[in-house]
């Protein structure tokens, strides 16, 4: 396991918990834009990592809901790597339309 991760309903939310976990002493990042949503990070004692992430900007930011899910998109600070993950990643087939 790498992490846990919850949603917040939005970035008030997670300002809310950002300042609540830091009041608490724990170490919480900036919120990161991880380009489909953002995400603050914190370490609970037993060293497990922990997120709070949005819903928005959403996966369809970079392309249409009817084409979700049909090619690697990768947010543009992957991209100059794409060639390496894709060597990386298991070829998938996709199912036939009915």
């Amino acid at each position: 396991m790498h992490h846990v991760s919850w949603r917040a309903a939005g970035d008030a939310e997670q300002r809310s918990w950002q300042r609540a976990i830091a009041a608490l002493g724990f170490n919480v990042t900036p919120v990161i834009d991880r380009t489909y949503f953002h995400s603050i990070y914190f370490r609970e004692p037993g060293g497990v990592l922990f997120e709070i992430a949005t819903d928005h900007p959403g996966f369809t930011v970079d392309e249409s809901a009817e084409r979700l899910g049909t090619r690697l998109m990768l947010p543009p600070g992957l991209e100059p790597r794409r060639s390496r993950i894709e060597l990386l990643l298991p070829r998938l087939r996709l199912p036939e339309a009915a």
